[in-house]
């Protein structure tokens, strides 16, 4: 018997309570736009927000340095503001995909939770 995703969620929908049944309807799929913003929910929310101003501030430095690097005179003041330069963006890459590893865990942990809530649905 094959069924789609739209039969199966209407078969869960069918066997759990209202409230089973919306707790459900908000283990859906999410866009990136909410998979983004559900990063700064929850117990670690202040550390995510505290890496996004420090990711900022780190971008601001390449920014500066980059500037710098360009109106050096010598070649001492080029690798400096360069080095630099090269630091702050591999730092603020680094902060990224953690921020995305961060979404992955918190969407496979949405998924656990709805094959749980699908397993308990069909013991009743």
């Amino acid at each position: 018997m094959k069924t789609t995703d739209e039969q199966i969620d209407k078969i869960i929908h069918e066997a759990l309570s209202k409230e089973e049944a919306e707790y459900y309807d908000q283990l859906g799929e999410q866009s990136l736009l909410d998979m983004s913003l559900g990063v700064f929910q929850g117990r670690n929310k202040n550390i995510y927000i505290l890496t996004l101003v420090v990711s900022f501030i780190i971008f601001g430095v390449f920014v500066y340095c980059a500037i710098q690097f360009f109106n050096a005179s010598d070649i001492k003041e080029m690798l400096i503001y360069g080095g630099i330069a090269l630091w702050s963006i591999i730092s603020v890459m680094a902060v990224k995909l953690w921020h995305w590893m961060e979404m992955h865990t918190n969407r496979l942990i949405r998924e656990i939770k709805r094959l749980e809530l699908q397993i308990a649905s069909s013991k009743k």
